[in-house]
Parts: structure tokens; C-alpha cells; sequence
């Protein structure tokens, strides 16, 4: 994928004499020693990071690291001190007024904590808003915006007020109306802070179901390491308005880079962050439908298993067989697989969480299945796949 946002030292100074802190945090002086001399504070130290087309980028840290006012630099509200943001090619720190306005507009959009919705407009005239002040035609910017509303599932509430709705659905069309500028990037500020757990929560679902839809680069700042984890493609750790860390949850995860981020991930669910093609395995045997009975009896003893699972030449699976099953239909003289096939198994996706099989693997008399789009059999997952895959400093083949 190619790169959309490419961040170079970035660094954003506050105060009235920025250029002379700039000096003294270039020749070494840290943010503390700066601040008690020339009253200046850093708030951005040489930050620097790309993100790629359709990546769900995730920045994350803890109040005071620096992440809000870094995300407020890639749409240039907060306009940095030195650094370069480069989008699509262009550095945009450069852009004059007109360039600017055209950008915002056009190319980036941004989702806050807080919803920012206007009080006195309908739902559907606050979805509406950014097209408006586009001058997009009135009938167009209407049904593009209750296509909007109707992708995060508040088709229905268009002429209500915002007032009518809870926290989690005027997040919603907070996010409906940034959506209907169709960006290319979508920055998102904290967004689902403000809301209940489990609100917090739908939301999420929602939007990873959104991204899987609309493949847009999303940067996301957060202060919750497990919801940093759970959406992130990969993930920034910042302290102290520096990049601690970056990299994918499970390299996070599984190598952290110092003790702040051994910290930070001592909290984390790991179910909830490792993902099954961390943990599957592939089959010890594998046998087709004309192979028959005792080929599969041999299987079974040879890689000292009770079951086999029986794909076709595609490697698609049709079904499972069992010792017990294949050692009766020999004493009766059935040599056929095909009636003995059983379906009573469990399947699963690369891309499902360990939290969604750990019901199913109590449950299970066989290993779970994982299965690609098209029922092609990609590998299992026996029970201490699972039971290694919650372990810390585990040896999953990341």
C-alpha cells in the first residue's frame, strides 16, 4: 500500500518565543529544562511516522503525552513549529489559505470527543453541514447525506433534534457527517471517550465495520490501550510528547520496548488483541474423499489423532471423520468416507479474536476450523493453541 500521511520532526512549541525554544531543544535542552527558562512548552518533540492508504493508524498515551495536539497538526488547527506533514505528496505545513480550506474541505475530516453538533439543526441538516458550505447542490447534499446516516445505522432519525439522542447516537451523526465529505482521511479525536462502556463498545464494532466497508485512513488518538489495540492496524505510544513506541498490537504486545510500555500492557485482555492466524496451526493430515476408510484409519494412527479432517482437491473442506466412525465402518465392510462425514464442528476466521472462540473451544470435541472466504480449510486451533496465545512473552509466531 502506498503511504497517504508521512509525519518528519514534527515539533510543536507553545508560547511567545517558540523559535528560541526550538534553538535550545535542538541542542539538547529537554522540554522540562526549557519550560523553567524560557517559559516555553513542548508539546510535539520530533515526531515522526507514516501511515498507509486505508490504514487504521491509532495514536495513543496517557493526558499530557502530546497525542491531541499532534493529531490538531495533521489538519494543521494547530499549525507546527518545525516538521513536515506530507499528504498525497504535498507538504501541507506550506499550504497557504485557499490550499488550506480546499484541504479541509475536500480531503480530511475530523471527529471530536465533544460531537460538535449544532443544536439547533436536525440530525440530517447537521450531516448536511460540510456539503452545504461546499455549495453542493440541495437535493444531492441530502441524499448523500442520508446515505451517511443510513451507514451508521440511523436511518429513521433524520428529523430529529440532537438533543433527542443519547451520547452514543450523536456520536454517530458526528461521524455521519464527517463521512459524507467522503475523505480520504478520517481524523478521530477521542471520540468515543465521553461514552458508557458499553456504548463505547458498539461504537467500536461500528466502526471497524465501517473501515471494512469504506477503506479509509483513519487516525486515531486514544488514551485506552485496549481500545487502541482492539482497532488498530498498528499503534503509537507517546509520553511526554515523544513516540515511546510504535508497531502492530501484537508486536507491541508481545516486545515492548521499555518498562513504561511493559506497563502499559500489563493491563491489556489479551484475548481481545490476539487474533487467530497468531494461533492456528497447520494440520497434521489431511485427507480427500477417495482416499476411503482405512487411508484415513492410517492418517489417524500415524499422527496419533482421533480425527482428520476431509477437504477436496481445492482444499475446501467437506467435513470431518473420526477413529471410532471409520474403525466400525470397516468391521461392516464400508469403505466409503462420504457417509461418514460429520459437520459438528466449530470453524473460525483468521481474523476473529481469541474472546470469540474461547466458548466454542470449551465446547468443542474437535479442533476448531479456520476457514477463508471461500470454505477453504487455512489451518486449527487445538485448545493449548489458545491457552499460548494468552500467555505472556508467548512464543506465537508473530
Amino acid at each position: 500500500m502506498s503511504e497517504k500521511v508521512i509525519v518528519k520532526n514534527i515539533i510543536k512549541i507553545f508560547g511567545s518565543k517558540p523559535k528560541l525554544a526550538l534553538k535550545k531543544l535542538q541542542a539538547g535542552w529537554s522540554k522540562e529544562k526549557i519550560l523553567k527558562h524560557t517559559g516555553q512548552t513542548v508539546g510535539v518533540n520530533n515526531i515522526s511516522f507514516s501511515v498507509t492508504e486505508g490504514e487504521f493508524f491509532v495514536i495513543m498515551g496517557l493526558s499530557g503525552s502530546g497525542k491531541s495536539t499532534l493529531i490538531r497538526c495533521l489538519n494543521l488547527l494547530t499549525k507546527p513549529t518545525s516538521g513536515e506533514i506530507i499528504v498525497d505528496g504535498e507538504n501541507i505545513v506550506k499550504y497557504d489559505k485557499n490550499q488550506l480550506r480546499n484541504f479541509r474541505q475536500k480531503k480530511v475530516a475530523m471527529v471530536f470527543q465533544n460531537f460538535g453538533l449544532l443544536t439547533h439543526r436536525t440530525v440530517l441538516a447537521n450531516v448536511e453541514y460540510g456539503l452545504e458550505i461546499r455549495n453542493v447542490d440541495k437535493e444531492e447534499r441530502r441524499k448523500i447525506a442520508q446515505a451517511a446516516l443510513e451507514s451508521v445505522g440511523l436511518k429513521g432519525w433524520e428529523n430529529k433534534m440532537p438533543n433527542e439522542l443519547s451520547g452514543g447516537m450523536q456520536q454517530r451523526v458526528g461521524l455521519a457527517r464527517a463521512l459524507a465529505n467522503d475523505p480520504d482521511i478520517l481524523l478521530m479525536d477521542e471520540p468515543f471517550s465521553a461514552l458508557d462502556p458499553l456504548i463505547r463498545r458498539e461504537m467500536q464494532l461500528e466502526l471497524l465495520e465501517i473501515q471494512s466497508k469504506l477503506k479509509k485512513t483513519i487516525i486515531f488518538i486514544t488514551h485506552d490501550i485496549n481500545e487502541a489495540f482492539r482497532l488498530g492496524d498498528r499503534v503509537v505510544v507517546m509520553k511526554d510528547g515523544e513516540i515511546v513506541q510504535q508497531g502492530t498490537p501484537e508486536e507491541i504486545l508481545n516486545h515492548p520496548s521499555d518498562g513504561y510500555i511493559e506497563d502499559f500492557v500489563k493491563s491489556i485482555d489479551r484475548t481481545k488483541v490476539i487474533q487467530v492466524k497468531h494461533i492456528m496451526q497447520k494440520p497434521n493430515a489431511l485427507i480427500s474423499l477417495k482416499d476411503g476408510v482405512r487411508m484415513a484409519i492410517r492418517e489417524m494412527q500415524e499422527n496419533s489423532i482421533s480425527s482428520v479432517f476431509v477437504v477436496d482437491k481445492n482444499r475446501v473442506l467437506e467435513g470431518i471423520v473420526t477413529i471410532d466412525d471409520c474403525v466400525e465402518a470397516v468391521k461392516n465392510n464400508h469403505f466409503s468416507l462420504k457417509e461418514l462425514l460429520r459437520h459438528d464442528y466449530y470453524q473460525a476466521h483468521e481474523d476473529d479474536y481469541i474472546e470469540n472462540l474461547l466458548e466454542n473451544a470449551t465446547k468443542s470435541k474437535y479442533p476448531i476450523v479456520v476457514l477463508d472466504d471461500d470454505q477453504r480449510l487455512l489451518g486449527i486451533i487445538v485448545r493449548t493453541s489458545i491457552l499460548s496465545g494468552l500467555l505472556p512473552n508467548n512464543n506465537v509466531n508473530l
